[in-house]
């Protein structure tokens, strides 16, 4: 493998409304049919699956993704995909732990620091990644100060 480490974590939204289905399968179809890539260009998911959520693995963590362009940050960062529209509303607060937990996890394993988890928007202005309803300084600040049972 290419023996990736990851020193940023950057978070995305899907821009799809998420249902009682698995869409992540829609995404990976289209980054591989439509887009041409070998895999979905994310490392992970959180989608909502029946009544709750569940963390979907999208490349191997030791792959380069394809999720964030600027500077780099595909040989970089795992990219993580909240599925749903946070342009419109925020995330349910279900698929916001589920992600706390997932980025402290990585954070730990990888030795990410909080300053380097980044909403994609930080990276290319003119995309809102993760939504303008999800507040990355919140997000961080939790990182490191809430860790609920």
């Amino acid at each position: 493998m290419h023996g990736m480490k990851p020193e940023y974590i950057i978070l995305h939204h899907s821009l799809t409304a998420d249902g009682q289905t698995v869409s992540w399968d829609a995404i990976r179809r289209y980054h591989t049919q439509k887009l041409g890539w070998r895999d979905i260009g994310y490392h992970f998911g959180i989608e909502q699956i029946g009544e709750g959520y569940e963390i979907l693995l999208g490349r191997m963590m030791n792959e380069v993704g394809a999720h964030c362009r600027q500077r780099a940050m595909n040989r970089r960062s795992l990219g993580i995909c909240f599925v749903g529209n946070f342009d419109i509303v925020p995330p349910p607060a279900e698929q916001w732990d589920m992600g706390l937990k997932l980025v402290r996890c990585l954070m730990n394993v990888f030795d990410i620091p909080r300053e380097n988890v980044r909403g994609h928007r930080e990276f290319a202005p003119y995309k809102s990644c993760p939504g303008k309803r999800f507040s990355m300084e919140l997000f961080r600040w939790q990182l490191s100060h809430s860790d609920a049972g």
